[in-house]
């Protein structure tokens, strides 16, 4: 395996975690469809803090548009892609061609790895004359777990002429560069995103995720600490630096 696809295996699931949730997110804020949380942007214990009562909401009627997306963002937000993608599934059925329910799904199926199914269900909602530029960003990530980084970024290129100034686009193409070990070139992104609107805590953390993986562990450090407690901030160098160690970088990095 090369050395660019073992780095870019690690970032997957930040990619897919941290990024294609803004996409979802934005969708909420701009067209009020999904109302005011995304629960895929909350950590793995605020996502199963919010499953119960979630749960119980969806029990009681699975076909409540309203619930069963925050629902399955709340699953996959905990580490529950297959069964978010079920619930999806159903809602699928329920509302046939439906933009918002199409890419929540997309993004469980590509969580649960199976990518082909989810380009496929984001493909019957992209109209070619008036792409939503939610459903590209997560067709690029998609591609981007694939490893077709080139043609993730075109269509992050695209979602940016249709939303230009969008924090979500700006990160993805990022985190598409760091995949590939671009990581001057992946800061360049995520700075720019961080000063656009719909830029979160997330979108700073991605950045100090790039930052540390050059070796400035002080100043990744004070970006998570913006908005981490120091137990996660210290769990989060100790991941860059066991990631560092795996892929062998300490000699490429500058330490004067």
């Amino acid at each position: 395996m090369s050395h660019h696809r073992r780095f870019s295996r690690y970032l997957r699931p930040v990619l897919l975690g941290g990024v294609a949730a803004l996409a979802l997110s934005a969708c909420a804020s701009n067209r009020g469809q999904l109302g005011n949380s995304d629960y895929a942007a909350l950590s793995a214990g605020q996502a199963q803090a919010s499953l119960p009562d979630l749960t119980e909401r969806y029990r009681r009627n699975p076909k409540d548009r309203a619930v069963v997306i925050p629902y399955a963002n709340a699953l996959r937000a905990a580490g529950q892609p297959d069964q978010a993608s079920a619930a999806l599934e159903q809602a699928m059925l329920a509302y046939p061609g439906d933009l918002a329910i199409s890419i929540a799904y997309a993004k469980a199926l590509t969580a649960s790895g199976k990518f082909d199914q989810s380009l496929t269900v984001i493909a019957n909602v992209i109209r070619p004359d008036a792409p939503d530029w939610n459903a590209l960003l997560v067709q690029g990530a998609t591609l981007d777990q694939m490893g077709q980084h080139d043609h993730a970024r075109r269509i992050y290129a695209q979602a940016a002429v249709i939303a230009p100034g969008q924090a979500s686009i700006e990160t993805n193409l990022g985190l598409s560069y760091a995949m590939t070990n671009d990581l001057a070139r992946a800061e360049q992104h995520l700075r720019r995103a961080l000063q656009m609107r719909g830029a979160s805590a997330q979108t700073r953390q991605n950045l100090a995720l790039v930052v540390g993986l050059q070796g400035r562990f002080n100043e990744a450090r004070a970006f998570y600490a913006a908005d981490l407690p120091i137990a996660q901030v210290e769990a989060n160098m100790a991941y860059i630096r066991a990631l560092l160690t795996q892929q062998n970088r300490w000699d490429l990095i500058d330490k004067s």
